[in-house]
């Protein structure tokens, strides 16, 4: 696989050099500067890839051309934003950037409620506490119709997480589930994120996929003709938040999906972490499933717990079988090999890491995007990879 690095461009506190120190082939970024609606001049795209060549890298993936919520809702101003992503793929492509992730999660993206949750190894990681999440949702956001989403259980254990926690303790809460994360088009306080909501009040599940498939059948056939590949990230974690529905979350999801939109353009982007936070997703068996589909791959693990919530867990750790999955990837570049795919080698970024060593005390890091503990991982996933190529090239003095 493509050994890949996340860089979210100039202002990041981790530089391109350290992505070549920790062993990274090419970079995965965007535009973030331009995440206002508007289309990527070509211009702007070429400078990008400009600076991240004259690193010794190569820009192998958009992550991601954003997605407006116009576009999710299919109102508003959707239909300039649809025409504006048009506009920056072609541009991408014309600059050589053929993989574009992108995702369809409605106003909140990604969704951590503690963004320095303390490990055994003394690192610090990405935590989902549900019950914090819904004692946050139900008694301090007081969303209405709250209480009736959750089953009674979890309101039970809100209900006594609510009372564990100080207000604090809530607004740090607040701050790391609407207040902004790396990547997001949006943060907002608290009136503003309410006011967001109601705008998508009434929008159900097949209301949402539904626009999803208008949005990829109108894509996906230009991809096609350009020779690009979209990657559908799923939903993080893949749960309903704050009643919104979403729609790439299992692999049913992925079927309907590829089934409505069947051009090979139209790919995923196989995100270990957010599809292995539910136990009824089988990475290694959608690996395999949707293996030529799998235009991208972030490579990260959790931690599961019986109440829904789950820890970002060390790489070749948690509960996704990670040594297994990066088996069937590897299965499938060599299928695509012997297809005579021009696409055969699969991106993969180490996605997330633990806080570490002497990062810890930075003053600015991006939560989830420190430099060791990435490091760490991609090396850790390196390591599996290189096992299974010696193997692989060695079988038959194995076998005697």
């Amino acid at each position: 696989m493509r050994q890949t690095w996340r860089w979210f461009g100039p202002d990041d506190p981790v530089t391109l050099d350290n992505a070549k120190q920790a062993g990274a082939q090419g970079i995965v970024t965007a535009l973030h500067h331009l995440y206002d609606g508007r289309s990527w001049r070509l211009e702007d795209v070429v400078e990008r890839r400009r600076i991240i060549e004259a690193a010794g890298l190569s820009w192998d993936v958009c992550e991601s051309i954003p997605v407006s919520d116009a576009i999710k809702r299919r109102d508003g101003v959707w239909r300039r934003d649809i025409d504006a992503w048009k506009d920056s793929l072609a541009n991408l492509v014309r600059a050589g950037v053929r993989t574009v992730c992108y995702n369809f999660m409605p106003i909140v993206d990604w969704t951590r409620t503690d963004l320095r949750y303390p490990t055994s190894a003394k690192g610090l990681a990405l935590r989902f506490d549900f019950p914090a999440f819904v004692a946050y949702d139900a008694f301090v956001l007081r969303r209405p119709g709250a209480e009736q989403d959750y089953p009674a259980a979890a309101l039970s254990a809100a209900r006594a997480r609510f009372a564990e926690l100080d207000a604090q303790a809530f607004a740090v809460i607040e701050k790391n589930v609407i207040g902004g994360m790396p990547a997001r088009q949006s943060e907002y306080n608290r009136a503003q994120f309410a006011e967001a909501l109601s705008a998508f009040a009434g929008l159900t599940a097949d209301d949402l996929r539904a626009n999803l498939l208008a949005f990829v059948g109108e894509i996906g056939p230009m991809a096609e003709e350009l020779g690009a590949r979209l990657a559908l990230h799923p939903a993080d974690p893949p749960i309903s938040l704050f009643g919104l529905p979403r729609v790439a979350s299992t692999a049913a999801d992925y079927r309907a999906l590829f089934a409505a939109a069947p051009s090979p353009a139209n790919g995923i982007t196989l995100c270990a972490g957010s599809l292995g936070s539910r136990p009824d997703n089988d990475l290694v068996a959608m690996a395999r499933e949707f293996g030529p589909r799998v235009h991208f791959a972030h490579l990260r693990n959790v931690a599961r717990e019986a109440d829904g919530s789950f820890v970002e867990a060390e790489h070749l750790s948690g509960d996704v079988d990670m040594v297994a999955l990066v088996r069937a990837l590897l299965d499938e570049e060599k299928r695509r090999r012997n297809a005579g795919r021009a696409d055969a080698e699969i991106p993969m970024r180490p996605d997330h890491g633990h806080l570490l060593a002497d990062d810890i005390g930075k003053a600015r890091i991006n939560p989830g995007y420190s430099h060791v503990g990435r490091l760490k991982g991609l090396a850790e996933l390196r390591g599996v990879m290189r096992a299974f190529e010696w193997i692989d090239a060695n079988s038959r003095q194995l076998t005697g």
